[in-house]
């Protein structure tokens, strides 16, 4: 994975709003297959060439969680990250992603509530040029008071 900084802990105290974190990650055969696996979500969509040539999408894609999966990867290892709760993830695919495909995924903080440790996170995957996922994320950020 190609990200733009270590892993580790952003703890609230130290978080500001317009932060911007990312990974890339080229979405591969074998990705899709163990996330067939471990959802056990084998629509053929994403495994039969042959049928997947047949729908909408012209071929095979990937699970549109597997796309969303890359989010919850910047956002528990670099923004916020260690020790960060997830409370709450909305999602619009608005496009495919294709075996081979480069995916990256940003985050960015949009607000924070100290008092009660959440912030909210602008999150996005796109393909080159193309937004093939949006939404937003609340998170229990670490703090330095309490972990």
């Amino acid at each position: 994975m190609l990200d733009n900084l270590p892993r580790g802990t952003i703890v609230i105290e130290d978080l500001e709003i317009g932060m911007v974190r990312h990974l890339q990650k080229q979405v591969t055969d074998r990705d899709i297959e163990l996330f067939a696996e471990v959802s056990t979500d084998r629509n053929p969509v994403h495994l039969d060439d042959a049928y997947a040539q047949d729908t909408i999408f012209e071929g095979r894609i990937a699970h549109g969680m597997l796309t969303a999966g890359l989010i919850s990867a910047v956002i528990g290892e670099q923004l916020p990250g260690h020790g960060t709760v997830y409370l709450g993830q909305t999602l619009k695919f608005m496009a495919p992603v294709r075996p081979g495909d480069m995916v990256r995924a940003e985050v960015e903080v949009q607000a924070i509530d100290h008092s009660k440790r959440r912030v909210t996170l602008a999150t996005r995957c796109l393909v080159g040029d193309t937004v093939v996922l949006k939404g937003e994320a609340v998170v229990l950020a670490p703090s330095r008071k309490f972990d």
